[in-house]
């Protein structure tokens, strides 16, 4: 394989020791980081690894010819911070300071083999504290420079009253149905779920919380894969751009 230093999308699994060696120093690195949850009685437990794998790879495809540097995606990390899940069945999770270590050790995993960039591509809400955390301790820890996004904040705005990301609701629904649509079974209609304690700028964690919504948010029986495709879209468009933009930053 002869060296790219822009381009094209390389894939961390499918290079040898020596090919890895001439592209990681100068390789803007992508991890994307899912979950293996339960997603109501409708959705695939894969649906937050799955939909942070494809709007990352999309987005890497979709950016490399205009990145100044090659663009290597990593194999998905498919399990996350879920054990808020648990009373639900159907969820595989590390504890927080287990993910956190995890993330610790594949970013000193890509510095201690020549990776000076690495980019972490969140799918899943447990996520998000544990990914700032690592992506400021391995800054700290190692020769790397870290970025972390969630991929559905590029989204843009709901419209129609759709939650985003919401958990199993109208968003991953109608996200899932545009990209595997035999992983999203039928809903049935449901009333709004009861409201949950909200305060402005406060954010609240309450095992009760989920109960109440019956471990999913908004009403799925409004998901629509149009829509779907176009949030699909907006996502890869927008990560795209920050995979652009980081390359010439980091």
């Amino acid at each position: 394989m002869a060296d790219s230093p822009s381009g094209r999308v390389l894939r961390w699994a499918e290079l040898n020791r020596e090919q890895l060696g001439a592209v990681l120093p100068a390789a803007l690195v992508i991890l994307p980081i899912g979950a293996t949850e339960q997603h109501g009685p409708h959705l695939a437990t894969g649906t937050d690894a799955l939909l942070a794998s494809t709007v990352a790879g999309r987005a890497a495809t979709l950016a490399a010819d205009r990145s100044s540097r090659a663009l290597l995606l990593t194999p998905a990390m498919p399990i996350g911070a879920s054990d808020h899940h648990f009373p639900f069945g159907g969820t595989l999770s590390f504890r927080q300071e287990t993910l956190l270590a995890v993330l610790g050790d594949l970013a000193r995993s890509v510095a201690r083999s020549g990776g000076r960039r690495l980019v972490l591509v969140n799918g899943h809400g447990g996520n998000q504290g544990i990914c700032q955390a690592a992506a400021a301790q391995a800054a700290n820890d190692h020769d790397i420079a870290v970025a972390y996004v969630d991929y559905w904040r590029l989204a843009g705005e709901p419209g129609g009253g759709a939650t985003i990301p919401g958990h199993a609701g109208e968003f991953e629904t109608s996200l899932v149905r545009a990209i595997a649509p035999e992983l999203a079974g039928q809903p049935a209609a449901r009333p709004n779920p009861p409201a949950v304690p909200v305060v402005p700028d406060v954010q609240i964690h309450s095992a009760a919380g989920w109960q109440v919504i019956n471990g999913y948010s908004d009403d799925p029986a409004r998901a629509d894969a149009e829509r779907g495709q176009r949030w699909l879209d907006q996502c890869v468009r927008g990560l795209a751009d920050r995979f652009v933009a980081l390359a010439e930053t980091l």
